[in-house]
């Protein structure tokens, strides 16, 4: 028993301190090619700290007490959204974190955590019998999504409404509606995005009233992906063209590095190797959450756990992507590797939720 419960936390803190480790050695440098090599290095550890005391906390606290008031989190997390939007302060062009000299925090990025709890806990408590009544448990689902990912395109911030979204699919495909709803709802989107595509070639101004010109912009820049114009993209591909296997290229500037382009930047310190390391490790992380998807018992908690694994997997992906050109840049970290201390302490409090449901 003992072997067993050895080789289960292997598989899960082994990857997660490689990732840990090359996440650190990448912020040494980073801080060091722009001169704040105690900003990179010491919060990015300082909230890797934080992130295994969030475990513990998260040991303690019995799931189904979390899932009890996670309406109040919900509510309290959108509340923060609504003040953000007044009091925030601006990065990149995303009003999105409040800022309180010592630290600072994203609201978005907690919603995440809030998010797929409420509806693991809404539509767990849903019965449906028909056409009928899936119509009224998807549009609550839909509603509670909404709120938030309405609030965040206001900042703007596309890659936290994508994420929204990537959730909601997670605990729907749990919840297990017919599959008539996943045909109109692929109409539904293809009817919406070729009316996007349709505005922003035709008709720009309509659409920049529409979106307002900060989320405009954003759309432009995954437009300029499509056609390979992207000075982000560029650097990245040169940093990764020219290292090698075990030794990085170096001395190449990539704007946004230690955050969108962790692994551009991760293969000119240290190689190509260091991206196949990464690589191996999600690999490893995404069949051991998998496997445990399978095991445990309990809609609501097998919905938390589908929605946390889509998220995680799509950010992996995405990040990715992005970083090798196949995907449009859209801002979203990877997962454990990525500078950035709101984004590491919500993985770390979904890692805390999952043991303890393991654990009971």
């Amino acid at each position: 028993m003992k072997k067993k419960v050895f080789i289960d936390k292997l598989f899960l803190f082994g990857p997660l301190f490689i990732l840990l480790g090359i996440s650190l050695i990448n912020m040494y440098y980073a801080g060091l090619n722009n001169s704040g090599y105690q900003s990179y290095l010491f919060k990015q550890a300082l909230w890797f700290g934080l992130g295994f005391f969030v475990i513990f906390i998260f040991s303690i606290i019995k799931p189904k007490i979390l899932f009890k008031y996670s309406k109040y989190l919900y509510f309290i997390n959108v509340l923060l959204l609504i003040l953000v939007l007044f009091w925030g302060k601006t990065i990149n062009g995303s009003q999105a974190w409040f800022d309180f000299k010592l630290f600072s925090f994203q609201p978005s990025e907690l919603m995440k955590f809030s998010l797929a709890l409420y509806l693991s806990e809404v539509l767990s408590k849903e019965r449906t019998y028909g056409m009928k009544e899936e119509f009224r448990v998807i549009i609550k689902a839909i509603v509670i999504t909404l709120i938030p990912s309405l609030l965040v395109f206001l900042e703007p911030d596309t890659g936290a409404i994508m994420i929204y979204l990537i959730l909601l699919l997670g605990i729907i495909l749990v919840y297990k509606i017919n599959v008539k709803w996943y045909i109109i709802l692929g109409i539904v989107l293809a009817i919406l995005g070729g009316s996007f595509i349709y505005l922003y070639y035709f008709n720009q101004d309509l659409l920049i009233k529409l979106i307002g010109t900060s989320f405009f912009y954003r759309v432009d820049r995954i437009m300029t992906f499509v056609n390979n114009d992207s000075f982000q993209l560029n650097r990245a591909l040169i940093s990764i063209g020219t290292s090698f296997l075990f030794r990085g290229s170096g001395g190449v500037y990539i704007p946004e590095a230690p955050t969108d382009f962790i692994i551009a930047l991760s293969i000119s310190n240290l190689g190509i190797f260091s991206f196949i390391l990464i690589l191996l490790c999600f690999y490893i992380l995404d069949f051991y959450f998998l496997f445990h998807l399978e095991k445990t018992k309990g809609r609501k908690y097998k919905m938390f756990i589908a929605g946390f694994l889509m998220m995680f997997i799509f950010a992996q992906v995405q990040n990715i992507g992005m970083n090798l050109g196949l995907f449009p840049i859209i801002g979203l970290p990877l997962p454990f590797v990525s500078y950035g201390g709101t984004n590491i302490i919500v993985y770390f409090m979904f890692l805390g939720v999952l043991l303890n449901i393991k654990k009971n």
